[in-house]
């Protein structure tokens, strides 16, 4: 891979994952609700989905998920329903739900573990590192060498985009003090949930 190459994945990754989605979107609203240092379990747990969905398309699950379409199916359902639970919930979220009263290592748990399940909630990443690796593969070199290269890419840009997002979700809480903000906040949230679990079941039917 030359450093031409590199630096057309960096700016396509870059303009990628500064676009507003389920991951960054659920990163703000994290932040907003717990804070940003308590946030942080939460990206991890979206960076680990992350990760997972790359290293298992470089190894050939795009491929297979391509030729089964019945099993892609099913991948996309359970993100749709999960992301639609993701709504309810942040629609119906208390407007002043305390959070000091929780034990910190199972909040923490508690914030990986939903990071991680929204992370995968869209399984079209797969697919998309799948599309995206084999561009900027140079089939003369390592194979090894450029994948730590191609992910490791990946997971700086997406971490600064989280820290971006994280960051304006605390300066935000300071607006939302207001219980009737943070309500009207909550629903927003939920409906964006909601439309992004729509568009999902709509690109399955299409």
């Amino acid at each position: 891979m030359t450093l031409t190459s590199w630096w057309l994945y960096v700016t396509a990754v870059f303009l990628i994952s500064a676009t507003p989605g389920p991951n960054m979107l659920h990163v703000m609203s994290q932040s907003i609700h717990v804070g940003p240092r308590r946030a942080l379990a939460t990206m991890a747990g979206l960076m680990s989905a992350v990760l997972l969905c790359l290293i298992a398309s470089a190894f050939g699950l795009g491929a297979v998920l391509r030729a089964s379409p019945r099993l892609f199916d099913l991948l996309r359902y359970a993100g749709v329903a999960y992301l639609l639970y993701l709504g309810v919930k942040a629609w119906r979220a208390p407007v002043s739900a305390p959070v000091d009263t929780v034990d910190p290592r199972r909040r923490g748990w508690a914030l990986y573990a939903a990071g991680l399940m929204t992370g995968l909630s869209n399984p079209k990443l797969i697919i998309f590192a799948a599309a995206l690796f084999p561009q900027f593969i140079d089939t003369r070199a390592s194979f090894a060498q450029q994948l730590v290269i191609l992910v490791a890419s990946f997971v700086v840009i997406e971490s600064v985009w989280y820290g971006v997002y994280a960051l304006g979700g605390a300066r935000l809480a300071r607006f939302l003090e207001p219980a009737h903000r943070r309500r009207l906040f909550n629903r927003l949230t939920g409906g964006l949930f909601i439309a992004f679990g729509g568009a999902l079941l709509l690109g399955q039917r299409s």
